[in-house]
């Protein structure tokens, strides 16, 4: 029985799931006398650095299959490159211009105290919602939300070591964020180290935990008579890198090619680019966030090593679940919270508004609906995974009382050449309400830089066209005037930014 039909029948539900820009979705019929399960993989920091992306040196074979399943998104984009608010966005499909929340430390409530999240919206319609690692960002002085789940979270920490020398035996800055932590004190705190390799087994570290935790939910789940919505946080590849040995060795480090561009774009706002934020608290990186070609190679193969360790894990759960036989049953979403810079500009990390920090992975399965292993170019926001989660299960449309920002990209998942939105909209802040909002067409971004009310002759601009020049190397915005009026436009079609909380 097809989807649709399982939607005209009033006592059934057909319900998806999320995960983390990069984002993969999987959606599967669910028999006649059940609903779907839910099944959210989010993953902190990940890019398409995949082989379902076409990345040669990836090795991501458990990703790729599930992508061999269903519809990749090859334009999906965060709608801000920080974790929290990215991760706010997931779960109330508020766009962060709507909630007034750009930094990590501001809950998402205290924008609207009553908004109802993704996971809450299905528990309010019979499911048992549970998460296990990080799903909302839980640190720098942020926290889980009781209201979305049917049992606490299982929190696992972002920052861990095993090798004493990483850390000297002391809490250190980054720890010291995450923990809120002698924050007065955070510049005479050691720097932990970048990376480790210890050969260690999965679980000894955070995801291993959290792929077993997964795979003990799954069996939980198997002879409750009641629908899942599980969410599994995966923390890698985030700094620092620590993913077993077994993982640096798939790599040969000599293969990583520099990056070609490595400098700001040619008339950018001297405050677009970024320096030394986050690596500055990890030794041996440089503080302007610099490296040289050998601190280059190094990272990026302990990036790739984490993307891969991450792989081995979702390969478990994945594994588990169609031992279980819930394969048939359960709703599969992949999803990354934003992009990272690997080089490129000679930035690492997130926190711009350019490309690489903003694209994330984004794949949906819908047998019935999608067809296997297909591709589209349409643009998407994490904002859309809400409304776009609930038609596909026959769920009510939601209406919040947060703003819901997104658009429903089912018709896309029936057809990857239909169109629901001709760009993505994100934001970045950068210094107390110095808000960055921009749109990426399928050519152009444009960045619009200016306090939130203010007139908008007083904004900075930048304009990035991505066929001419991939790479961002030249802010076109006073050289192509048309192009920008076009643009903003659009911008303008959006409601003003809110200040900062």
């Amino acid at each position: 029985m097809s989807p649709t039909a399982f939607r005209s029948m009033p006592a059934l539900r057909f319900t998806p799931a999320l995960i983390p820009l990069v984002l993969l979705l999987t959606v599967v019929a669910a028999p006649a006398a059940a609903a779907p399960n839910v099944l959210l993989i989010c993953v902190d920091d990940l890019k398409p650095t995949l082989g379902c992306y076409g990345d040669t040196l990836a090795k991501s074979p458990n990703i790729d299959r599930l992508a061999d399943r269903g519809l990749r998104f090859d334009k999906a984009y965060t709608n801000q490159a920080v974790c929290a608010p990215s991760r706010n966005a997931l779960m109330t499909g508020s766009r962060c211009t709507s909630l007034g929340i750009y930094n990590l430390s501001v809950n998402f409530r205290a924008a609207v105290p009553n908004a109802v999240t993704l996971p809450q919206f299905f528990k309010q319609h019979g499911y048992r919602a549970e998460a296990v690692g990080k799903i909302l960002h839980t640190g720098h002085g942020n926290h889980d939300d009781q209201a979305s789940w049917s049992v606490p979270t299982q929190i696992e920490p972002v920052v861990e070591y095993l090798d004493p020398d990483s850390t000297g035996g002391e809490l250190t800055r980054e720890e010291a964020f995450f923990e809120n932590k002698r924050l007065g004190s955070i510049g005479k705190l050691p720097r932990g180290a970048a990376w480790e390799i210890v050969d260690a087994a999965d679980d000894a570290y955070a995801d291993g935990r959290i792929a077993q935790a997964g795979v003990e939910r799954l069996r939980a789940a198997k002879d409750r008579q009641q629908p899942f919505f599980l969410a599994l946080g995966f923390v890698k590849p985030h700094l620092p890198f620590t993913p077993p040995k077994k993982y640096w060795d798939l790599y040969d480090p000599a293969q990583f090619a520099m990056p070609v561009f490595r400098a700001d774009p040619a008339g950018a706002p001297r405050f677009a680019g970024k320096g030394g934020i986050e690596v500055a608290n990890y030794a041996p990186l440089p503080a302007n966030g610099r490296l040289n070609d050998d601190l280059t190679r190094q990272m990026m193969h302990g990036y790739y090593a984490s993307v891969s360790y991450i792989d081995a894990q979702i390969g478990k759960v994945l594994d588990e679940l169609e031992a279980l036989g819930l394969r048939d049953d359960t709703l599969i979403v992949l999803w990354g919270d934003h992009g990272w810079h690997l080089g490129d500009h000679g930035y690492w990390t997130k926190h711009t508004n350019y490309e690489q920090a903003n694209r994330i992975p984004l794949l949906f399965v819908a047998p019935g609906v999608t067809q296997p292993a297909t591709a589209t170019d349409q643009l998407a926001e994490t904002v859309d995974l809400y409304p776009t989660l609930a038609a596909l299960a026959g769920l009510p449309t939601p209406t919040g009382p947060q703003p819901i920002d997104g658009a429903d990209l089912t018709p896309v998942l029936r057809d990857p050449t239909a169109r629901v939105r001709d760009h993505a909209y994100a934001v970045y802040e950068r210094g107390r309400n110095r808000v960055g909002r921009n749109i990426r067409t399928d050519r152009y971004r444009l960045v619009e830089w200016k306090r939130p009310g203010a007139d908008p002759d007083t904004a900075e601009l930048e304009l990035y066209d991505y066929q001419q020049d991939p790479l961002e190397t030249e802010n076109l915005a006073t050289h192509r005037p048309e192009v920008v009026k076009e643009l903003l436009e659009i911008l303008y079609s959006h409601p003003e930014a809110k200040p900062a909380r």
